[in-house]
């Protein structure tokens, strides 16, 4: 039930942008416990200067051109320390396979009710019984 937006440079390569979507959903299957093959996300470029981000940092955090912006959409429920562990893991992976700094990966989860979603047909598959 999860909808990952990865949002990168488009100078980024696609080899890049195919680790960076396999590690969100290994960290979705691992971490968060999403279902088997609920692999649906939109993986965008973006022309320099077109993602913003504070140039002076922010809580401490210095970021990059190469900064990487992850939403996902997904059912509300899970607790903080899986979010947390959920968070290291993207981040950690991110840099051990891509190089890219921790520091530019950003996260942002947006937790939703089951039947704010229709997989196809105009039907509402988690529908409350």
């Amino acid at each position: 039930m999860p909808l990952a937006r990865i949002d990168v440079d488009a100078s980024t390569s696609q080899e890049v942008r195919r680790k960076l979507s396999d590690i969100v959903y290994d960290a979705m299957a691992t971490i968060a416990k999403v279902p088997v093959h609920d692999k649906f996300m939109i993986v965008s470029t973006h022309a320099p200067g077109d993602l913003v981000y504070p140039k002076e940092g922010y809580l401490g955090i210095e970021y990059t051109p190469g900064i990487v912006f992850i939403q996902i959409t997904w059912n509300a429920g899970r607790t903080t320390d899986v979010k947390k562990a959920f968070y290291r893991k993207i981040a950690d992976d991110i840099h051990e396979k891509t190089g890219i700094r921790k520091q530019d990966v950003f996260i942002n989860l947006v937790d939703v009710s089951p039947e704010n979603w229709s997989f196809g047909n105009g039907e509402m598959q988690y529908a409350p019984k």
